[in-house]
């Protein structure tokens, strides 16, 4: 296989599908190899190394549109780990295969990059780990820092094994058990306070995910890493103005090959320090989802299964009503109620940003609109809004109540396939 140089890549970057083998952390932005610019090179698709070792390892690569007749080109920090990408490839049918050795150098020359816009939100194991055994780790500036291990009515799964010095919250202490939307701000600050956590502090969020079944009396229980997501979002919405989501959750943790613990981690509690809510322009309430609708200019995004779009399945074994907002867009989740595969990747780390981006412009969702993301109660809602907020997109929100509120204030709803 060839290799390339930077001119020959520079000028010819419209001809290859580049692919960096790097982390999705990497990728996202941070600099993980001593680079003094972050993020990748444009146009650049997103495969890490970590990925080779998966048995459908190529149905990954033919979702991300890399096809047999492309010429590519594979990049990383290790020419040694893309010449192994690149066999694999061949190996599959490719080849038309170029490895370009010189990431470095298109880094010092300032060529074209990108990057996650608020990538430093999303952390990877190793700088979670460096801030847990040092007290300091890059693109932190804060004496004061709590890690979340979230959950769902279910302490169990903390006791089991959590990430060392976090502490267990209860998605049930931020979003309300009657109506599944954000608690009010008297109740928001009691728990943020009671769990050390200040409009200051740097939050870290992460959750365990266990293949949640639809037929159990909790399915939520079993999805800790989408739970952490919520709280994400009401953080955000309540003022906590540094959160940060460990990229995949608890697992990725263990991919990292980093050790739980069983011991508890001690809570001090603390005055909140401002009012709550500091960011109330991201959670949109039932009458400004009415306007949204009645509005060309803005979209309400349904992040939901197909299934429970079309009204085959409520999605939920508390919600009877079947269907779909009149005039909602498909966001599409994955398979049901519990599972965001269409935004992850398989390790649940979230999916490579510019993939939602074009899917999103195909259905009219763009950063300058004013979108808000809605599901059953509010879960799926968050993590695809928190997909826009990491981009950068300030107009974003989640409507809090979704299709829960909606069904329960006998609105009018649609059931079949949509005519568009």
């Amino acid at each position: 296989m060839k290799s390339i140089s930077t001119d020959e890549l520079l000028e010819n970057l419209h001809r290859y599908k580049v692919i960096d083998i790097r982390s999705v952390d990497a990728y996202n932005g941070w600099k993980e190899n001593g680079e003094n610019r972050g993020g990748h090179i444009r146009s650049a698709k997103s495969l890490p190394y970590k990925w080779v070792n998966y048995i459908d390892w190529i149905e990954i690569v033919r979702s991300k549109d890399i096809l047999p007749q492309d010429k590519l080109v594979i990049y990383g920090y290790d020419s040694e780990k893309a010449e192994e990408v690149a066999r694999m490839f061949e190996k599959a049918g490719y080849t038309d295969l170029n490895i370009y050795p010189s990431f470095f150098e298109w880094v010092e020359r300032n060529l074209p990059m990108d990057r996650l816009e608020r990538y430093r939100h999303l952390v990877s194991p190793d700088w979670l780990n460096q801030l847990i055994t040092t007290d300091n780790a890059p693109e932190y500036d804060n004496d004061k820092y709590v890690i979340c291990h979230c959950h769902y009515r279910n302490p169990v799964d903390y006791e089991k094994g959590h990430i060392p010095g976090s502490i267990p919250l209860d998605t049930n202490s931020l979003e309300s058990e009657d109506t599944w939307n954000r608690r009010s701000p008297e109740e928001l600050k009691d728990a943020l306070e009671n769990a050390g956590i200040s409009s200051e502090t740097t939050v870290i969020v992460y959750g365990r995910f266990s293949y949640p079944k639809n037929d159990d009396p909790f399915p939520g229980s079993s999805a800790g890493h989408l739970g952490a997501m919520r709280c994400a979002f009401i953080m955000l919405y309540a003022g906590v103005k540094d959160v940060r989501i460990l990229n995949g959750g608890l697992q990725s943790w263990l991919d990292a090959g980093y050790n739980v613990t069983t011991e508890p981690a001690k809570i001090s509690k603390v005055s909140f320090g401002a009012n709550i809510p500091l960011n109330p322009k991201i959670a949109v309430d039932l009458e400004e989802a009415k306007e949204i609708l009645s509005d060309p200019g803005k979209k309400l995004v349904s992040v939901r299964s197909w299934r429970e779009y079309i009204g085959e399945v409520s999605g939920y074994n508390y919600i009877e009503k079947k269907g779909r907002i009149p005039g909602s867009v498909f966001g599409d989740c994955g398979t049901d109620a519990y599972h965001m595969e269409n935004y992850r990747n398989l390790d649940h780390t979230m999916r490579e940003y510019h993939e939602i981006e074009d899917k999103w412009k195909e259905l009219g969702i763009t950063p300058e609109k004013r979108n808000a993301f809605y599901c059953g109660t509010g879960w799926r809602g968050s993590e695809a809004f928190l997909n826009a907020w990491l981009m950068g997109w300030d107009n974003a929100a989640v409507f809090d109540g979704g299709w829960f509120e909606w069904s329960n204030n006998d609105l009018p709803f649609e059931t079949g396939v949509p005519e568009k």
